[in-house]
């Protein structure tokens, strides 16, 4: 048998999330529950409306099984409850920001330069991380701590992102 094409993939993106975020956002429509609800409590009725002014026409009951699994992965949680003539209204909401986005196909070239400057500059800091971070030897220990330095470096995206967002 011959080798038709072979090349080597070098590793340029981590993801992280768990399983069950995964999987609850699997559905587009879960996934733009999240981006819509980032900042803002909706009901579900809300949230229907909203997801068809995206293209998304989904019945209520859907929208509440969506709501449902969002929830029990923690990705969601109810930040009110209202009572209005004797029924209940729960609004939901996230800390979460979801970026969905689609790179451009010269995004590579148009960004390769700052890209390798400042992840360079970013290895450094990681670098001298590490040592604190792991306290014990073996698989978990290194995985705990990739886990642990991705955490910060998710945190402070979000808080650059977010300061971004309010000037």
């Amino acid at each position: 048998m011959s080798t038709l094409l072979e090349k080597e993939i070098k590793v340029n993106r981590t993801v992280t999330t768990s399983i069950g975020h995964a999987r609850a956002i699997e559905d587009p429509a879960r996934a733009k529950i999240v981006e819509i609800l980032y900042h803002q409590s909706l009901s579900a009725d809300q949230i229907s409306t909203s997801l068809k002014k995206h293209g998304f026409k989904k019945a209520l009951t859907t929208v509440r099984h969506h709501l449902e699994i969002l929830k029990n992965s923690g990705l969601i949680e109810i930040a009110r409850i209202e009572e209005s003539r004797g029924a209940i209204t729960k609004f939901y909401s996230t800390s979460t920001k979801l970026l969905d986005f689609q790179t451009p196909e010269n995004f590579d070239s148009t960004y390769s330069k700052i890209i390798d400057n400042t992840s360079t500059k970013i290895e450094k800091i990681l670098k001298s991380l590490g040592p604190k971070t792991s306290k014990s030897k073996g698989k978990k220990s290194t995985e705990y701590s990739q886990y642990l330095v991705m955490e910060i470096m998710n945190r402070a995206m979000t808080n650059v992102l977010e300061k971004s967002n309010t000037k």
